[in-house]
């Protein structure tokens, strides 16, 4: 997204001091803004990058529906936004939700603010939940 954000603000500021320049009756001709606005459609658009594919730190993050029990004890990199807070004595825990499922995430970290986006470095963990025969357990993160 930061890619994205700069690319934006430089047209901006160029598309800014051409029409500046137009204003002060220095002579400019339409060909430059016309470049300007296919060079800016053709690096936005043309791209292998989406908002979703981009993380704020540069990390690999894996996608929440990866994530399995078999993967127990390893440490990961998560991204996705916050859709439910629940505050525990001394932990919080946050419900995060990617484009490919959700999880909670136990973390010592206060003031996530529902509707957030937010990236957790933890370990998976499996919380074995034996209900009528059944296996009911959950994968979970905790934030080291």
């Amino acid at each position: 997204m930061a890619t994205t954000q700069i690319l934006i603000q430089n047209f901006l500021l160029f598309w800014g001091a051409m029409t500046q320049a137009h204003l002060f009756k220095q002579p400019i001709s339409v060909f430059p803004k016309a470049m300007a606005l296919a060079i800016f459609a053709g690096l936005t658009s043309c791209s292998n990058l989406s908002f979703s594919s981009m993380n704020a730190i540069g990390a690999n993050i894996t996608p929440i529906k990866q994530l399995t029990p078999q993967q127990k004890n390893a440490t990961v990199y998560i991204q996705g936004k916050v859709e439910k807070h629940i505050p525990l004595l001394d932990k919080q825990a946050y419900q995060l939700n990617d484009s490919t499922g959700s999880i909670i995430v136990l973390t010592n970290q206060k003031g996530l603010s529902v509707g957030s986006q937010a990236v957790f470095k933890g370990q998976i963990r499996y919380k074995s939940i034996p209900l009528a025969g059944q296996e009911q357990g959950e994968v979970y993160i905790e934030e080291k």
